[in-house]
């Protein structure tokens, strides 16, 4: 192994005990939660990498700030300094806080999307393609080919295909096309950065066609951390310029503040200058989140995010972020596991076809050693793949997506170097036995967004 283990850049002044289950008992637990990784409970898991949303460790500025915080219904302090952070960071004049990323889908979407539109994006995100969906308009993805070879190493995989979605909207008519939304960084293909020159391209291709572009921004500083490590003419620049001239290019953005501004519960809408679609947004905010100045959010929620929209640039922290994504990655090399590389921002997506040959998409290779590793060593991890894409809402039938990845998400400050070496471990073990494993169906499953709720069972 080559890459070495960077260093926490803190120290942990609290703890909180974790357990593990036997063998024996975690078979039990995920048999009774029907096979599905969001029913089993958070106090039989030992390490959760389900997701990286809302589960990191806060600071003790952020938790000092829960004191502070001003629980005003209309016009509280803690809402004003979000203001001024969030249009500090962004560069943007309009700013809504909502309780989380989905909730700024909501409010926005439904304002420029509706039956016979479409969503053109590098690639949505469950949630995204849920309220394109909801909208009554359909998404398409238009990520780079690089993207559908996990063993290929470039360094930004996450881009969007500039060629195509000219093309694309050429196809469906400019006039069909409700927005472009851009994500970064790239959650579907692996948590894959976009560089600033994609971001900058695919600005100048909806300016030429009059079409609003949107940045789905959950994880805009580890974006910018690949863009200073990555891209020419970016290194001696701070991380803060790089996000201000990354957003500079689009005309909105939707946050899940839950990940790169460290919160727990949170979110954002910004609205570069277009005041009138802002004036809509706040009356959708107040029927569906509450008042303007607090959005669905405490003001204890408010002024945490007001503080980790700043503790998220540092770049030490940053570092140390993307090296322990690094390390992990480079255990997995060590054993010829093969995941989306080079490694993403927020996790490693674990490429479970490669290692489930034998088990086809729609019997769920993904979820099979999402399964898997929660058996081995109560490792709880979700699939990014057939099973979390759905169904054809116009056909029914069962899409085939084009990655079958188990991600394992890590928690911001939550786990350390020890954790990590059990996880790569157990992979290893599934890997001895991967021939044996079977994939898994649906036994019932609601009509959007099944994979929060499904039940499943064992094929065979």
């Amino acid at each position: 192994m080559s890459v070495k283990y960077i260093p926490e850049p803190f120290r942990i002044k609290m703890v909180e005990t974790i357990k593990m289950l036997s063998r024996d008992e975690r078979e039990l637990k995920i048999a009774e939660a029907k096979y599905n990784m969001f029913n089993l409970r958070a106090e039989d898991v030992y390490i959760d990498l389900l997701t990286d949303s809302g589960t990191n460790a806060m600071s003790q500025e952020q938790w000092a700030g829960v004191m502070r915080a001003d629980e005003a219904y209309a016009g509280g302090s803690s809402y004003f300094k979000l203001l001024e952070a969030a249009r500090d960071v962004t560069g943007y004049e309009y700013i809504q806080p909502v309780h989380q990323g989905r909730a700024a889908e909501k409010i926005l979407f439904g304002l420029l999307l509706r039956e016979g539109k479409y969503s053109i994006s590098n690639m949505h995100f469950d949630t995204t393609r849920a309220h394109v969906e909801l909208a009554g308009a359909r998404a398409i993805d238009c990520v780079v080919p690089e993207a559908g070879d996990p063993s290929k190493r470039v360094p930004f995989k996450g881009n969007m295909d500039v060629e195509k979605l000219e093309s694309l909207i050429k196809k469906y008519g400019a006039e069909n096309i409700g927005l472009v939304v851009i994500t970064v960084t790239n959650n579907s293909a692996g948590g894959q950065p976009v560089s600033m020159r994609n971001v900058r391209e695919t600005a100048a291709v909806c300016r030429k066609y009059n079409i609003k572009l949107n940045i789905d921004a959950a994880r805009y500083a580890e974006n910018a951390y690949f863009i200073k490590q990555r891209e020419e003419g970016y290194s001696n620049k701070s991380i803060k310029e790089i996000i201000n001239e990354m957003f500079s290019y689009a005309d909105m953005f939707t946050m899940s503040a839950k990940k790169d501004s460290i919160v727990n519960m949170g979110g954002l809408l910004g609205i570069k200058e277009d005041e009138q679609l802002f004036s809509s947004c706040k009356v959708r905010t107040i029927s569906f989140e509450g008042f303007i100045s607090y959005g669905g959010l405490s003001g204890r929620d408010l002024e945490c995010l007001a503080i980790g929209l700043y503790e998220g640039l540092d770049e030490n922290y940053l570092r140390y972020r993307i090296g322990q994504m690094e390390y992990l990655a480079a255990l997995l090399d060590d054993a010829g596991i093969i995941y989306q590389a080079p490694v993403g921002g927020h996790g490693v997506f674990v490429d479970a076809q490669a290692m489930f040959p034998h088990i086809p998409y729609y019997e769920f290779p993904g979820q099979a050693l999402a399964v898997e590793l929660y058996k081995e060593a109560g490792i709880r991890a979700c699939d990014i793949g057939s099973y979390m894409l759905g169904n054809d809402p116009d056909t029914g039938e069962q899409l085939h997506s084009a990655f079958e990845f188990t991600r394992l998400a890590v928690p911001r400050r939550v786990y350390t170097q020890a954790h990590l070496d059990v996880i790569a471990d157990a992979l290893i073990e599934i890997k001895v036995r991967a021939a044996e494993v079977k994939g898994y169906r649906i036994t019932w499953e609601p009509p959007v967004l099944r994979h929060f709720q499904a039940s499943l069972e064992l094929v065979g």
